[in-house]
Formats: C-alpha cells, sequence, structure tokens
C-alpha cells in the first residue's frame, strides 16, 4: 500500500529504513515490489512506509537528500523491516538505527537485508549462527568482521526464515519477488514481476556474478529454448532433450546455462515444474496426482518433496495458505 494511505489494517505492514549514506537502487526496489497499487489484482499486498532516523538524509554520494518521510517511530507496528544498506561498509551504523532493527527484531518483525544491508543485521547482533547472503566484493570484510555468521558468499540471496538477505543490486527484486510468493503465492508473484517486466523466479541459490559474454553468430541466447520448455513442463522432458532441441551437447548445454542463468539445466527445468504445480494448486485443482502430472513432476510423493523444499509447506499448507478455497484437504 502506498504511503499515506488509510486502508492499512489488514495489510502487512513493510517499513523500509533509510539511512545516511543508503543506496537509492535497492530503496527503489523495495518500493516497486512493496510499495506500489496493483489494480490489476484488485487488491493491495502491503501497507509499505519509508522512513529515517533524520528530517533530511544525504543518499549515496550525495545524488540527493531524501526529505518529509516519517521518523523511526513508523517502524513500531512493522511486519517487516528492510535495513539500510550503503556502500561504506566499515563505517558504523547508528546506535539508534541499530537499537530500532533489534527493537523490531525481538517483538517478532521479519527482517530483509538488501545488498550490504547484512552488515546492518550483523552489527545489530542478529546473524551470530545465521546464514546470510551479501555483496561478493565484500564478502572478505565480512567474514573477518562477523566470524560467526555463516556467510554464503555466491548466491543471490538466503531465506533463513525471519532473516533474509540479498546479495547484491538486481537481487534485491529476486528477494523481494521470492517474499511476494512466499506471502501471496507463485501467480500474485508471477503477477508483479510481469509489471516489473522481470524474470518471475531465479533461485536464491543461482550464483551471484554470471558471465554474459557478446553471443558469437549464431545466437547462443537460452531464450527460445526456454520457452519452448515452459510450453511442455508435463511432458517427461529431459535435460537431453533440451539439448537435442537446442542442437548441441548435453556439456554445451549445461555450460551455457551456467553462463546465462547461473544454474544447471536440471535445476532450472525443476524450479519451472513447481512454480507450475504451486499456480495450479492456486487455481483449485485438487488432486496431488493431476498436479504432479501436468507439472512433471511425475508423482504425489516428487510434488510433496519438491514442494516443500522450495516454499516450506506442504501441498495441503500451500492450498491453506493460497489456494481458492481455504481449510479444504487437497484429495490424495
Amino acid at each position: 500500500m502506498p504511503q499515506g494511505s488509510s486502508q492499512t489494517s489488514s495489510l502487512h505492514r513493510v517499513v523500509l529504513v533509510v539511512d545516511e549514506n543508503s543506496n537509492p537502487f535497492e530503496m527503489s526496489c523495495a518500493i516497486e515490489v512493496f510499495g506500489l497499487r496493483r489494480p490489476e489484482l484488485g487488491r493491495e499486498l502491503y501497507d509499505f512506509r519509508l522512513c529515517a532516523a533524520e528530517p533530511a538524509t544525504r543518499m549515496r554520494d550525495g545524488f540527493f537528500t531524501l526529505s518529509d518521510v516519517a521518523g523511526l517511530d513508523a517502524v513500531v507496528d512493522a511486519d517487516t523491516l528492510i535495513v539500510p544498506n550503503r556502500p561504506d561498509t566499515d563505517t558504523p551504523r547508528s546506535p539508534e538505527v541499530l537499537d530500532t532493527v533489534r527493537r523490531a527484531y525481538a517483538r517478532g518483525a521479519r527482517l530483509i537485508g538488501f545488498c550490504s544491508g547484512a552488515f546492518t543485521i550483523a552489527e545489530a547482533g542478529l546473524l551470530d549462527g545465521r546464514r546470510a547472503a551479501c555483496h561478493w566484493m565484500w564478502a572478505e570484510s565480512f567474514r573477518a568482521r562477523f566470524p560467526q555468521v555463516e556467510l554464503e558468499p555466491d548466491v543471490l540471496f538466503v531465506d533463513d526464515g525471519d532473516i533474509l538477505t540479498a546479495s547484491g543490486s538486481a537481487s534485491a527484486l529476486d528477494l523481494g519477488l521470492h517474499v511476494v510468493r512466499r506471502d501471496h503465492g507463485a501467480e500474485i508473484a508471477n503477477a508483479v514481476s510481469r509489471r516489473l517486466v522481470f524474470a518471475a523466479h531465479r533461485d536464491g541459490g543461482q550464483r551471484q556474478f554470471v558471465e554474459r559474454p557478446v553471443p558469437d553468430v549464431p545466437d547462443e541466447s537460452l531464450a527460445p529454448l526456454l520457452a519452448w520448455a515452459q510450453e511442455r513442463l508435463g511432458e517427461p522432458l529431459t535435460v537431453a532433450d533440451l539439448a537435442a532441441r537446442a542442437a548441441v551437447s548435453p556439456a554445451t548445454l549445461h555450460r551455457r546455462f551456467r553462463a546465462q542463468l547461473g544454474t544447471t539445466p536440471l535445476a532450472w527445468l525443476t524450479g519451472e515444474r513447481v512454480a507450475l504445480a504451486c499456480r495450479l494448486i492456486e487455481r483449485g485443482e485438487e488432486r496431488l496426482d493431476v498436479v504432479a502430472a501436468r507439472s512433471g513432476l511425475g508423482t504425489a510423493a516428487n510434488l510433496r518433496a519438491r514442494l516443500r523444499r522450495e516454499t516450506g509447506l506442504s501441498p495441503s499448507a500451500y492450498r491453506r495458505r493460497f489456494g481458492p478455497a481455504a481449510g479444504e484437504a487437497l484429495i490424495v
């Protein structure tokens, strides 16, 4: 819900804290994902607030000064708190901001850190013994300062339950869409991604740095192959089938997936099938065997295992949360 709206009582409240020298890109990502109206959905998804410790906050490198936003008291009733990030990671965060983060987490708020936001959460003492991601440029510095944190330096984002962190700038969108998918289901997340003109789902375990060399002739883009495969997910497609369609060897296809998508053909295919299974459940399909067959996951047992791995929910729990008939059990 855009800032200033009065329709906030039933919406999950997301609050973004901006601090001195914060990055404007990640702020904009948060606004795009959590703060815009969604008339195409017929309902709003979040009540979004932007706040800062000071009345005027100088953004990164003095590009502009942010003013006329709420103070830190806006965090009091946040359900999700997006912590500040900034490029000068060696400069300590203000004690007032760190106290705000600690208090929000202590009363049950979910924490999100984009890019260097993991430094803020770690400085608050909330990441010890937890998994986290940060930009690859600061991985060595982060490990030296916070050795008790289980840093995963080569992934897009980490979902550790009530603390989520994203690596670089663009992965803020990946994590934001992941949160929408977790909160509202795959169908809504796909709608948001379409409006963003952004990939609906890149798994958090994909690499941060993906090589994108200028393609030789002929064009080696995977886009046509991906579109072809997405139309046939219910068929018994294998990596060998994808390679044959692309007229390359499986080894060459694997290299292209790694270079262009940062993942493997099998992992991509499985992820697409799980996403399709989620959409089928959300649209009301109650029979697990039908969902498994139409999504290409094969069996109800495999569907259960894959869905739990990707979403943390069983099929019945997923349907209760996101399906059209809440409370009804899936027919097995």
